[in-house]
């Protein structure tokens, strides 16, 4: 996946979960985030990051949002991978 691509999947995930009952709320309070870092922010890689781990913290989650958004539920995971910084770091 293109870095465009990715962030763009990523923007749309911020969208859908704006969308949802509470769960704006809690990306808020699960990353310590404000609404208006989410203003300021939206547009970098690192903030786009967050998105996605918070999206893909729970299985519900992606899948609702990927079956919604017509996308299969490994695309977050490759968006995130595509994004500056998103490589998965594995310490052992």
């Amino acid at each position: 996946m293109q870095r465009q691509s990715a962030e763009t999947l990523a923007l749309q995930a911020l969208g859908w979960i704006a969308a949802q009952e509470g769960l704006l709320d809690a990306f808020l309070h699960m990353t310590g985030a404000t609404p208006e870092d989410v203003r300021r922010d939206a547009g970098k890689p690192a903030f786009l990051i967050g998105v996605l781990d918070f999206l893909m913290a729970e299985d519900a989650r992606v899948m609702s949002f990927c079956d919604e958004a017509g996308l299969d539920y490994e695309a977050p995971m490759r968006a995130r991978a595509a994004l500056p910084g998103g490589a998965q770091t594995h310490w052992t």
